[in-house]
């Protein structure tokens, strides 16, 4: 079994709460990967399956809960300015040093995957790769993905949406039924969802400031700060290689990750068939074996005077 660590770095105000899964037998070269969750405000929890890549790939798998959500400090009556993506990449940033990472790789996952892009335009020196999973390179391009998924929902079910939205009574019990309907054909396709998509999810719900904020009251009726936001025209500042991956059913849309395959110099992309906004927990063996192929070919690869002799 891998070595599992957990603590707390100062930051802010506060603390980011981590946890570092080191593998027992570690590959020579394998270089830590460093996971980004989403949200914005929805905890490491259901990004944890991939903790198993440090045994399947020999590599330290990093783990951590962004500043305002999880197991690190609360802040629900920060002022709204203070929840923008510089926030999280000096967090990040911060994260890299306490933990003395060195040279490492990026996994961010929707919220994680703009998060990670927003890190690698600014080129840190230890950044080798990036993996950009289920993730759009701007807000207006996301709303208009999830319109138009939104225009192939039930007829009865679109109506729900839309008279609750005008009516501001998006707590509502139908509203919420209907939501889970998009949810359950775009953002994770395995019913009942998993257990560690849900303890996300709750904790969310529970002190829901980093989300509502930034976000919005769900996935595709998006009313927050990021509502602006987009990366598109600084991902030539990308300087390292580039995973990009999506579901064929995902809420984030071909169109909505393009720019960062038409933008990015060394970049890759693959999608999953059958699969939607959580890859991970709807193909999560196929989704380790695919972005360990990516990292493996930008670790470290020892020479033939580094290898023991036997």
């Amino acid at each position: 079994m891998s070595r599992i660590t957990e603590g707390t770095m100062p930051f802010r105000d506060g603390h980011t709460w981590y946890r570092v899964t080191e593998p027992v037998s570690p590959t020579p070269g394998a270089l830590p990967l460093v996971v980004l969750h989403g949200g914005p405000g929805m905890a490491h929890d259901y990004l944890r399956n991939l903790a198993a890549l440090a045994d399947e790939t020999g590599r330290t798998v990093v783990h951590h809960d962004q500043f305002g959500c999880g197991r690190s400090s609360h802040r629900p009556d920060a002022p709204v300015d203070t929840w923008v993506p510089q926030l999280f990449v000096d967090e990040y940033a911060a994260l890299v040093e306490h933990l003395g990472l060195g040279d490492h790789h990026v996994l961010g996952q929707s919220w994680g995957g703009m998060l990670g892009a927003e890190i690698a335009v600014r080129q840190p020196e230890h950044l080798r790769s990036l993996m950009i999973c289920n993730s759009p390179a701007s807000m207006q391009l996301w709303v208009d993905g999830a319109a138009e998924l939104r225009a192939q929902l039930p007829g009865d079910v679109q109506d729900a949406l839309t008279r609750h939205e005008q009516a501001g009574t998006v707590d509502d019990p139908e509203y919420l039924a209907a939501t889970q309907v998009f949810y359950e054909r775009h953002v994770c396709r395995v019913v009942p969802m998993p257990q560690d998509f849900v303890d996300s999810e709750t904790q969310m719900e529970q002190e829901p400031t980093v989300y509502h904020t930034m976000n919005g009251p769900n996935e595709f009726h998006v009313i927050g700060t990021m509502r602006d936001w987009t990366i598109v025209d600084r991902l030539d500042r990308v300087a390292v290689p580039t995973l990009v991956v999506a579901g064929e059913h995902d809420e984030a849309t071909p169109a909505t990750w393009q720019p960062f395959v038409e933008r990015i110099a060394d970049v890759r992309q693959h999608v999953f068939p059958g699969a939607s906004h959580c890859t991970h927990l709807e193909q999560p063996e196929e989704f380790r074996r695919v972005v360990a192929a990516f990292a493996v070919t930008h670790d470290d690869h020892p020479t033939v005077a580094d290898r023991p002799t036997s």
